[in-house]
């Protein structure tokens, strides 16, 4: 439990810290508005290229939370999102054991 949770802390800094990185290397260049919008979508492109093949494994109780995941997303900002992602994911896989 303790490696779980520190994994996810662990994983939620880097995330933090990729973020501020791109600012701090790029805060003195004159960037476009589509630069910028890329810039600040990668960090979040990542995070999927690092979770998204534990989904491939059809779990029924991950491939649901991943939905639930996707829905907020779309509607709250990034914090909600990963609370909304891990919660969703604790408590189906509580759920649905298989």
């Amino acid at each position: 439990m303790l490696m779980t949770c520190l994994t996810i802390v662990v994983m939620a800094l880097m995330t933090y810290l990729t973020r501020i990185a791109g600012y701090l290397v790029f805060r003195n260049i004159e960037m476009g508005q589509r630069t910028r919008q890329v810039m600040e979508a990668a960090p979040g492109c990542v995070l999927i290229a690092v979770i998204a093949p534990h989904f491939a494994t059809g779990r029924l109780a991950d491939v649901l939370a991943l939905a639930i995941t996707i829905a907020v997303a779309s509607r709250f900002p990034l914090l909600v999102t990963v609370l909304a992602g891990v919660a969703s994911a604790g408590i189906l896989r509580w759920l649905l054991p298989l």
